[in-house]
Parts: C-alpha cells; sequence; structure tokens
C-alpha cells in the first residue's frame, strides 16, 4: 500500500515517478518541489536529482491504476468511487465538476463555470458581452485602417517592375517559420494528431498548478523539446493569452472566431496546442508566439 502513496502529500500518487537507485515512488510535482531544494531522497537521503528519475515499474504500475478511489469533486457532492484508471474520464463528464459549463436558464443563456452561475447577473452580462464585442470590432477597424494606410505607402513608394509586377501569390508557401523555432521544435509540432474542439465553451481558463502538471507531462512524454515546452506552458492560463481571450465577455464574443484556430491535441488530455506556425491566418489578438496550450472539460476529439 505504501508504495502507491506520496510521501509528501500522503495522498494518492498522481503521475507518478520512481529513483533508479532506492526506488522509491514520488508524485512528479511533490519530487520536483522537493528537489528545488534538496538533492536527496525524501525517504531514505540518498543522493537524488531530476535526471535519475524514471517511468515507475510495470508492478507500481498496475497497482496503481486499479485503486479505487473517491472523486475529485467528492467536496461537492459527487459520491463516486471509481478505479484510478477511469477517474480522468469520469472527470470530464461529472455533474459535480465546479468547472462544468451551465447554460443560464434566467434569460440570457451564457454558458457560465457551475461555481460562478450564484454571482451570475444576466443584465450584466449581457451589457459586458456588448462591450466586449462593440471594443472587439473597433480595434480591428483601427488596425484595417492602419494596414490599408501602411499597403498605400508601399504602393506609392515601390515602383512597378516586372519582377514585382501583380500576379499569382504563394505567400503561404513562400512565408518565412517563426524565427523562434527550431527544426526540431517544428518536427515535434508536426508529429502530433490535429484536434478538434466540439465545445469552446468547456474551455478552463484557470487551471490549477496540478492539472497544467499533467499537461506539462503528457507534452514531455510525447518528445516536446524543453524550451517550447516551458514556453507553451507559460501561455495555458488566461491571464498569459491574447486580447481575444483572456476574460469570460471575450471568449463568449469571440466563439465563433476560435472554429478558425489550426489546433494540435496533447496526447491523451483534453487539450490542444495552438501554434503559431499555423494560425499565422489569425488575428494577433487570439494567438501568442510560439504557442498556447488551451485546456477543456469536456469536448476534444
Amino acid at each position: 500500500f505504501q508504495a502507491v502513496v506520496s510521501t509528501q502529500s500522503t495522498g494518492v500518487l498522481r503521475d507518478p515517478v520512481q529513483a533508479a537507485e532506492c526506488e522509491h515512488a514520488f508524485c512528479i510535482e511533490c519530487i520536483q518541489g522537493w528537489l528545488n531544494e534538496h538533492q536527496t531522497c525524501p525517504v531514505d537521503r540518498t543522493a537524488l536529482t531530476q535526471s535519475d528519475l524514471k517511468p515507475p515499474s510495470r508492478i507500481l504500475r498496475n497497482i496503481h491504476k486499479k485503486l479505487i478511489i473517491k472523486c475529485d469533486n467528492v467536496e461537492f457532492g459527487c459520491t463516486t468511487s471509481i478505479k484510478l484508471e477511469l477517474l480522468h474520464n469520469h472527470l470530464n463528464d461529472c455533474p459535480y465538476n465546479p468547472k462544468r459549463p451551465v447554460a443560464c436558464s434566467q434569460g440570457c443563456g451564457i454558458e457560465v463555470p457551475l461555481d460562478e452561475m450564484q454571482n451570475h447577473n444576466c443584465i450584466q452580462q449581457l451589457r459586458n458581452t456588448l462591450m466586449a464585442h462593440i471594443y472587439t470590432l473597433e480595434s480591428k477597424l483601427s488596425a484595417c485602417e492602419a494596414e490599408i494606410e501602411r499597403l498605400r505607402e508601399v504602393r506609392n513608394q515601390t515602383p512597378i517592375t516586372a519582377e514585382n509586377q501583380p500576379g499569382p501569390s504563394n505567400a503561404r508557401e513562400g512565408a518565412a517559420k517563426p524565427h523562434n523555432l527550431s527544426d526540431e521544435e517544428i518536427r515535434w509540432c508536426q508529429s502530433l494528431d490535429e484536434g478538434r474542439v466540439r465545445r469552446w465553451g468547456g474551455m478552463i481558463s484557470t487551471p490549477d498548478n496540478v492539472l497544467q502538471g499533467h499537461i506539462r507531462r503528457s507534452l514531455q512524454d510525447s518528445g516536446c523539446p524543453a524550451r517550447l515546452l516551458n514556453e507553451l506552458m507559460n501561455y495555458s492560463h488566461e491571464r498569459k493569452w491574447p486580447g481575444g481571450l483572456n476574460s469570460l465577455e471575450m471568449r463568449q464574443v469571440n466563439r465563433v472566431c476560435y472554429e478558425q484556430y489550426v489546433t494540435r491535441r496533447v496526447p491523451g488530455r483534453q487539450a490542444v496546442v495552438v501554434l503559431f506556425l499555423e494560425n499565422q491566418h489569425m488575428d494577433a489578438s487570439f494567438v501568442r508566439n510560439p504557442g498556447m496550450v488551451l485546456i477543456f472539460a469536456h469536448g476534444i476529439d
């Protein structure tokens, strides 16, 4: 039993790893926090570094995934007990999930996270939505006017020659790749399956550290280069997202625009990667360079 309990949090191991020498097992988040301040195993104090961590043994994995545990939403009323290996799928559909989007029944019909419904005000919400929509349209209009003026100046200053006469364009094929992506990083991006988001309202804009840790681990296991991994995870929370996504009001106004995203699925998770390399057709208020991670409660194919 002790083999599947965290020595730091005293709970069931989350994304377990093992020390190569002493074979003690830890949650990846717990042991990384420990190793930031110590270079020893927290159980027997043998020397231990990040490079000494390895995936858990098959026996430990089998014991771990067969554990019967309570749903994470037990404090909100869920009484389900389930095998650990099935917990992730259950959480996606759990009716007690506080972040599950529900439609307002008071008249506006806007989807709001369940734990925010108590403070939801239809009139204020619709007013905010309208103002956000007006702001978005005004911003896009200003950007279009500035771009038109820039193109006029370029046209007036560029002499017409045989080389620059109007003709068929291969702008997308000839476009330069973003300067901050290496060839290795591009190959990794292209190795991911394309993602399909069925419910943009299921987006989790403020994921906690535990959820972010799961996504980081999945990206790491898929071979994501370390530098790009850190950049993507830096843009996995609404406080770092661009203006078109960084508030509930803006996401409700711009939801139809998100259908134009090219996304890559995070293996085994309800999350997608939106890469700047593949989304240069999007307005600057919808993308980050080199990319960002969008996490969902459900709705990812």
